[in-house]
């Protein structure tokens, strides 16, 4: 279940990433460790890939914006991150930025069973998903795939 002050938050950490260059990719409230921990993800809103020094700089704007809401009202830690392997894909950006890239589609066949598919991602259309398997275009319709999912070289 989501932190209650999710709704709240999201607002302030994607408008202070704007107004930094990048986007807000995700926001996690981790109430189970202690102190609590705010995971913020963030890309640079260009396409160029975030820093370790991003990260830092993006730290303390992303902090001072949460401490003037004073929305948070027990000791957190703030944790500033880009997405990295293992991602999934979901917007069409996301689709155009890692074409190329192998990739594993979780869809369903005919009979509605649930399939995997590995190989390079090709492309994202209306209708399909295609993968390049070993040299052979693999076309999956669209309204049939679960999930695409980055994964490393070996699989």
């Amino acid at each position: 279940m989501p932190h209650p002050l999710l709704p709240d938050i999201t607002p302030v950490a994607a408008s202070t990433a704007a107004a930094h260059g990048f986007e807000l990719v995700e926001i996690q409230i981790l109430t189970h460790l202690q102190p609590m921990t705010v995971q913020v993800q963030i890309r640079r809103t260009d396409g160029s890939d975030v820093s370790l020094d991003d990260c830092a700089g993006f730290s303390g704007p992303m902090g001072e914006a949460l401490e003037s809401q004073a929305l948070l009202t027990e000791a957190y830690v703030l944790e500033i991150s880009s997405p990295g392997i293992g991602e999934q894909l979901q917007s069409d950006r996301d689709f155009q930025t890692f074409r190329s890239y192998p990739v594993e589609v979780l869809y369903r066949d005919d009979e509605g069973r649930e399939q995997r598919q590995q190989g390079s991602l090709l492309e994202r259309n209306a209708d399909h998903v295609q993968v390049n398997v070993r040299g052979r275009i693999k076309r999956i319709a669209r309204a049939s795939v679960i999930s695409v999912q980055l994964i490393s070289p070996t699989g």
